[in-house]
């Protein structure tokens, strides 16, 4: 009976040491920018959640996820944000979530990484690669990405001449861990 549970606090003492701790989002930012008639549009969607369980050592088995309101999105200008949100653009009654799954990352030098993300908007999922920095001091650290996304590709808009198909998203992370 001794030696069972001995076994059983080595295997627990074990696993709690290679388990990954799960990150919270302190502080968070992601914005877009888009040209709409030749003219830099920007914006920015609030509420960031994520699941980040991110160690350089292990990128094997390193994961995140993370999610915005598509309804939060805010370009400072009421009735294009209203826009925005209805049926020809992010559609928000149908599809309130924008998502980001990573599939796999790969350590470019020290701190710099790029990420295979599952981008989902509008229920359309696209293989995105992020190239992203991750910094950490303390108990805190910082991930800050940026990306370019054609939003035809996610059904965002129509054809139109005066609205750029490319849109540039930036996402920073503050996490504490």
């Amino acid at each position: 009976m001794k030696k069972i549970y001995i076994a059983l606090i080595l295997v627990t003492l074990v696993s709690s040491s290679f388990a990954q701790v799960k990150s919270t989002v302190t502080k968070s930012a992601v914005t877009f920018k888009i040209k709409n008639l030749g003219i830099n549009t920007t914006g920015n969607f609030s509420g960031l959640q994520a699941n980040i369980q991110f160690k350089p050592t292990d990128l094997a088995n390193s994961s995140i996820e993370g999610s915005v309101d598509a309804g939060s999105v805010n370009t400072e200008n009421s009735m294009r944000d209203s826009h925005l949100k209805g049926a020809d653009y992010f559609d928000v009654a149908t599809y309130p979530k924008i998502t980001l799954k990573s599939v796999s990352f790969k350590q470019k030098s020290s701190g710099n990484y790029i990420g295979s993300f599952n981008v989902t908007i509008k229920d359309k999922t696209k293989l995105i690669d992020v190239p992203f920095t991750y910094a950490e001091s303390g108990s805190t650290a910082v991930f800050n990405g940026s990306f370019t996304i054609n939003r035809a590709d996610f059904g965002i808009g129509s054809k139109n001449m005066v609205l750029s198909d490319e849109a540039t998203v930036t996402v920073s992370a503050q996490i504490s861990k």
